[in-house]
């Protein structure tokens, strides 16, 4: 069965893609690991500083494992590891579904650095600046603890992630990524990332842009069956 590799978003786990994962599993090998620092595997040492590249040689040496090349799905962080991955192995990348990948070096006249600091001994700011950046004020403070919890667990790997991805100066070589691509998004996310998917839908010479008008940064958890069968009709358009 030809494979499809599912990266997971910033500050979750593979669990994410969960359903996702079901729905391929008949007929696609699926592959879902967690990355660096989150679920299984060892969390990222505090204070030790992180490059996305890491992430990057990860699912690459998934990749280079399968006897095929692979269709690629990622969201938001995930989401660039995923074009990292097209970019860097261009020949093991089948086709790529990308809920609004984080890929802000595209944007060369954006100066980025909208949060504060992140002290490991006080955190709070860093996370609560960061969540709401993303989904609209308030959205930290309405967040249950269990998932707070979660957030402090892996926060200096989260923030180390943040910080180097908004150093990412890719920029107009993302037009090197020729993989079939389908790019989603929400109507409901924030506007620099819908800046990023136009972007990105210009640059690159096989991508098709989808926006659901009523989701946000997060929906393929919130409402993953309506991006969930997206990805699925792409992945199986893609092998036609």
């Amino acid at each position: 069965m030809t494979p499809v590799l599912l990266i997971h978003s910033g500050g979750f786990t593979s669990r994410q893609w969960r359903k996702l994962a079901e729905a391929l599993a008949p007929t696609h090998a699926v592959i879902a690991p967690d990355l660096t620092g989150y679920g299984a595997r060892p969390r990222w040492p505090t204070g030790v500083p992180f490059h996305v590249q890491t992430d990057v040689d990860l699912v690459a040496a998934l990749v280079a494992e399968q006897p095929e090349p692979v269709h690629v799905v990622g969201h938001s962080y995930g989401g660039l590891l995923a074009l990292q991955l097209a970019l860097q192995h261009p020949a093991r990348v089948r086709s790529l579904a990308l809920y609004e990948p984080v890929a802000f070096g595209i944007l060369e006249d954006v100066d980025l650095e909208p949060f504060p600091r992140f002290d490991p001994a006080a955190p709070e700011p860093w996370f609560e600046a960061f969540v709401d950046w993303w989904n609209g004020p308030g959205a930290w403070q309405q967040l249950g603890a269990e998932t707070k919890a979660a957030f402090h667990d892996v926060g200096w790997k989260l923030s180390e992630e943040v910080r180097s991805l908004m150093a990412d100066r890719t920029g107009a070589g993302y037009a090197a990524v020729t993989s079939p691509t389908l790019l989603l998004g929400g109507g409901r996310t924030q506007p620099l990332e819908r800046r990023v998917l136009a972007a990105l839908a210009a640059a690159l010479p096989h991508a098709t842009l989808q926006i659901f008008p009523e989701l946000g940064h997060m929906g393929p958890i919130t409402h993953a069956a309506t991006v969930n069968a997206a990805i699925v009709a792409h992945v199986v358009a893609s092998e036609r």
